[in-house]
């Protein structure tokens, strides 16, 4: 089987080449990456895996690669993912996320391959629910509330239409909050985390900069999240979109509030708020339903939140003792 990864030097695109590699051996796995993105997250991959440059605003590099894989799978999980900067630059992000996903389909089409394609939208699509819409199913509304929101919005549809239009075998993801180690440090968790490692290292004053703490959140890890996906191009019918969440549901309080506990420092830590970390219009309660997609994979969450904030924690720690000054 060859897969074929976009943002494969990402976050989630450095955990599902991990997976594949320990779980499918004999999977041929490529990449497109850009020409200047980092290559941290898969330094440690780089001799198993094939990269190509290529960029999604460029439909005639998508054909070029696409036509030299004839991938049997397309995991597509480029994109501009973070939701504070889509409000600084909205324009880009629609740009990234939208045009780049339908160059994608279009080079597809052009070239009459036909591998299944995942197409990853996001929880952020639905916005902010009432608790009459909670636990949030796929029939749920979409109400996007951030340039992000919109883009993916717009992913979603593209995959929809490209099913509907051209029988492309895409199949839709809309992914609830998911954690590890190599998370971004602009991710919530991820940016608490990188903190209390740079208090520990007394590279910072012993003050956590916060946002809105009363945010209620459910979370994944994402070992879980990359099997989820994986399962999905084998067992899920094309056209169908499907909610994937974890099991683990509290307030970005509590979440700090675990990490605190973890923390090997041993003063007082202040939380402060600060404004710029409050989002234009925020989206404060995301719970899902993730029935339809375990009723099609079999597919559930196995590794406990606590462990995941754990090895993020740890992922900071081991960062920062790799870049201290000599």
């Amino acid at each position: 089987m060859r897969v074929l990864i976009t943002g494969i030097t990402g976050f989630v695109g450095s955990h599902l080449v991990e997976y594949i590699l320990a779980n499918h051996p004999q999977t041929e796995i490529s990449g497109i990456k850009r020409w200047r993105s980092p290559k941290d997250n898969i330094r440690h991959l780089l001799d198993k895996v094939t990269l190509f440059d290529c960029d999604l605003r460029d439909l005639g590099s998508l054909i070029r690669v696409f036509g030299e894989v004839k991938p049997d799978v397309i995991f597509h999980l480029a994109a501009q993912s973070f939701v504070s900067t889509s409000y600084v630059a909205p324009v880009d992000t629609l740009d990234c996320n939208i045009i780049g996903t339908a160059n994608l389909l279009e080079a597809v089409r052009i070239l009459k391959l036909d591998p299944v394609i995942h197409i990853c939208s996001s929880s952020e699509v639905y916005g902010q629910v009432g608790k009459e819409d909670v636990p949030i199913r796929e029939t749920c509304p979409l109400r996007p509330v951030s340039p992000y929101a919109v883009s993916k919005v717009g992913e979603d549809m593209l995959g929809y239409m490209y099913w509907s239009a051209y029988k492309l075998r895409t199949i839709r993801t809309r992914m609830f909050t998911h954690s590890g180690p190599r998370r971004g440090e602009v991710f919530v968790d991820s940016f608490f985390a990188q903190q209390l490692a740079r208090i520990e290292r007394g590279m910072q004053p012993p003050a956590v900069r916060v946002g809105n703490l009363d945010s209620v959140r459910t979370f994944a890890d994402v070992r879980d999240t990359v099997r989820a996906y994986w399962l999905l191009a084998q067992k899920c019918p094309p056209g169908e979109v499907y909610n994937i969440g974890g099991d683990t549901t509290m307030t970005i309080r509590e979440m700090l509030d675990l990490l605190l506990a973890m923390t090997t420092f041993k003063g007082k830590i202040e939380i402060k708020v600060d404004p710029a970390l409050i989002r234009p219009a925020d989206v404060t309660l995301q719970i899902p339903c993730s029935d339809k997609f375990k009723a099609a994979t079999g597919w559930k969450p196995v590794i406990p939140y606590r462990q995941t904030l754990q090895d993020m924690l740890d992922y900071w720690r081991e960062h920062f003792a790799r870049h201290a000054p000599r």
